[in-house]
């Protein structure tokens, strides 16, 4: 097999960039819809020509693709599973029991500094993000949007608080995997994570707090009370509700696997459903029934596990409350229901009234299985991708001067966070970006005399919290569906995720914190 030259193994790499620059140009949000699937499959067929060329069997290649497949094969069906979740809580009153009680506890000052510390104490106890996310992370964004902030703003604070939980606990999958691949055991790799992950954590905070206290919103407690009237007189609004969510995170600390727990999540809510809010299960917006039979009741069940669900009328009375403010095109402050921009958007979309408004209007709504799919794709070809630069070895090409780049302990430290977050972007899987980066540099932080927790915390600060900032990385892909709130939107507002990383570096260049080899 010959040797790939350089430049031409980082082609498929630079090939990729260029489409998806063109398609968040020419698509914007939507570029997820299809044109960054397509882009990923483009430039594997690319890597794929590049690789055959220089010694490579296309039956290799393609048993690359399969492996790196079959490996999101628990992400596809934990997806599935959360999309279904999110219709049987919908309906069963769960979200909007947490909503009503939410919004009596929490004003907008304190909201994020609030949503980041439930969720990490959430994401710590069962060590999963992606499940906190899926569950309090969906409420928490349904009264955040309700006490007037920004969706991405909202995000933010959730993943932030999740990805740090996760990155602590001890039940983490992520967090045992980096110890493993860097040598060392797990609760020194915590014990060890805490030098740099507290802090981050600890800035993200006051970051959310002083957010909180100067952002203003038009809700006033007058606005919350028409809120919760409207919630209480449309469910059946009882503490009871809350046995399904805490259920569910009870048998995630008892480490029951992710997709069983989801699972009961869901046919609990259904179960929840048919006893507290029969007259939703059996509604025409549900079910698609005019009559109360037992079809109807079967066929609502089923349609909020599969399909859309939108509880449009009682969601368009919520959002009605604050009205949607926009300017005319000669700079008139104007204001409108956000039911009728809603109604205005099916003939201009481009109406500064739709345009506004276009991120209040998923209070009551859910996508099911049916809205998981596009993601579903878009990590499949992101997997398809990632299996073929791997199979025919331009990763570990690409690679090679990385690792010869790094002499001192500061410099070695960041290639290794770049390494990191270029395996999250390329690969598109944040177990990759774990695995790869501590198989290749373990030898080197061993002959600079550095304990392996060093590699370890490196790997956790810049592969495990990155991976949900890329658009069509498996996590970025997935948290992006489950809250309805596109990447790049909540991206600016992950701080920890983005603060982690520097200050892993910040760290090893001070040499703070940095653990020599014992003799």
């Amino acid at each position: 097999m010959k040797k790939t030259p350089y430049l031409l193994a980082l082609l498929p790499i630079l090939f990729l960039i260029g489409l998806l620059s063109i398609n968040v140009y020419l698509y914007g949000d939507d570029s997820l819809g299809g044109s960054n699937q397509l882009a990923l499959l483009f430039s594997g067929a690319l890597a794929a020509i590049i690789g055959i060329l220089y010694g490579n069997n296309w039956k290799d290649i393609l048993e690359g693709i399969s492996k790196s497949i079959k490996s999101v094969t628990p992400s596809i069906i934990i997806l599935l599973l959360i999309g279904s979740l999110a219709g049987t809580w919908l309906i069963s009153g769960i979200v909007p029991a947490m909503i009503y009680y939410g919004l009596q506890i929490l004003n907008p000052e304190i909201f994020l500094f609030v949503t980041a510390i439930i969720t990490a104490i959430v994401s710590l106890s069962t060590g999963s993000s992606w499940s906190t996310i899926a569950t309090i992370g969906i409420a928490l964004l349904g009264i955040g949007q309700a006490l007037g902030l920004p969706v991405g703003l909202i995000g933010g604070a959730i993943i932030s608080g999740a990805y740090f939980g996760d990155k602590m606990s001890p039940l983490s999958d992520t967090t045992n995997l980096a110890p493993a691949m860097a040598g060392t055991d797990l609760f020194t790799h915590i014990r060890y994570m805490m030098y740099t992950t507290i802090p981050s954590f600890i800035i993200t905070l006051i970051i959310f707090l002083v957010i909180g206290f100067n952002y203003s919103t038009d809700i006033s407690s007058e606005h919350i009370n028409q809120m919760l009237n409207i919630l209480s007189n449309n469910f059946t609004i009882t503490p009871l509700l809350f046995i399904v969510p805490l259920l569910v995170i009870i048998l995630i600390v008892k480490k029951v696997p992710a997709i069983p727990s989801l699972f009961i999540g869901v046919l609990l809510g259904a179960l929840f459903a048919i006893i507290f809010q029969p007259h939703i299960v059996i509604s025409k917006e549900v079910s698609g029934e005019t009559e109360s039979t037992i079809n109807s009741t079967y066929k609502g069940i089923i349609n909020s596990m599969s399909i859309k669900t939108d509880l449009e009328e009682t969601n368009n009375k919520i959002n009605d409350i604050i009205p949607v403010k926009y300017k005319s095109k000669n700079g008139e402050q104007l204001e409108m229901k956000f039911s009728e921009a809603m109604t205005l958007g099916e003939v201009d979309a481009k109406h500064p009234a739709v345009l506004e408004s276009k991120n209040r209007g998923n209070l009551l709504k859910s996508a099911g299985m049916y809205g998981m799919l596009n993601t579903i794709w878009l990590i499949i070809c992101a997997m398809i991708f990632g299996g073929i630069l791997e199979s025919t070895g331009l990763l570990r090409r690409i690679a090679e001067p990385i690792i010869n780049y790094a002499k001192s302990t500061g410099s070695l430290v960041a290639t290794t966070t770049g390494t990191c977050i270029f395996f999250n972007i390329t690969a598109s899987d944040q177990y990759i970006s774990i695995v790869v980066p501590g198989r290749m540099f373990a030898d080197s932080y061993k002959e600079k005399g550095l304990a392996p927790e060093n590699l370890s915390r490196t790997l956790e600060d810049s592969g495990t919290v990155t991976s949900v900032l890329i658009p069509w990385n498996t996590c970025g892909a997935t948290q992006s569906a489950v809250l309805g709130v596109a990447t790049l939107s909540y991206l600016p507002y992950c701080f920890f995720n983005l603060i982690s990383p520097i200050m892993t570096i910040i760290y090893a260049y001070l040499g703070i914190k940095i653990k020599k080899l014992r003799e």
